[in-house]
């Protein structure tokens, strides 16, 4: 998943930064108002397009973050382990790095929705411009956040992995890896 959502936030800031570029380029040009302005229409055809990929990259990580929860969750009730370390850490990481990921999606949304207010109800663009540095900054506090997030979930899965495997072997029973080799030997 790490490498997944580097990529991801990766291509999104690139994308967030093109935006900003192009808004520049399209203010410098004559803005929205003037009609043959190119960079405008790439501007907002960027804008957009990165907003929607902030969304899926940030909804990525609050996805994965639940699913890793249950998962740990339902392992933890099933193998009788305690809640801490492992389920109150998946659980403390929820609690730290969601807020994040909202305030990033929200910041992104305000910025593209104060463009629209620049176009459509001639606001002022230091107010786009205001909410599209904010936008850009709490991406990037979020990526932090998310990264530090991921490692740290790998971390309570291997060691998951670990105790599970302990248990079963105490048990009796095969490893996860040869249950799982069995598994595909029946299909």
């Amino acid at each position: 998943m790490i490498r997944i959502f580097a990529v991801l936030a990766t291509a999104n800031a690139i994308g967030l930064l093109a935006s900003f570029s192009l808004g520049w380029v399209s203010k410098l040009s004559g803005g929205y108002q003037e009609s043959a302005n190119a960079y405008f229409m790439w501007h907002f055809l960027c804008g957009l397009f990165t907003a929607i990929s902030t969304l899926l990259v940030h909804c990525l990580v609050l996805t994965w973050g639940l699913g890793t929860g249950r998962l740990v969750r339902e392992a933890t009730l099933a193998y009788e382990l305690p809640d801490a370390p492992l389920y109150k850490g998946t659980r403390d990481l929820k609690r730290k790095t969601t807020p994040w990921a909202l305030a990033a999606m929200f910041g992104t949304i305000a910025a593209a929705a104060m463009g629209a207010g620049v176009q459509l109800q001639g606001w002022n663009w230091l107010t786009h411009l205001t909410g599209a540095c904010l936008a850009i900054g709490l991406n990037a506090w979020s990526y932090v956040v998310e990264v530090r997030s991921l490692r740290t979930t790998a971390a309570i899965l291997e060691a998951l992995y670990k105790e599970v495997d302990r248990i079963r072997a105490e048990r009796g029973l095969p490893s996860n890896e040869q249950a799982l080799r069995m598994e595909g030997e029946v299909d």
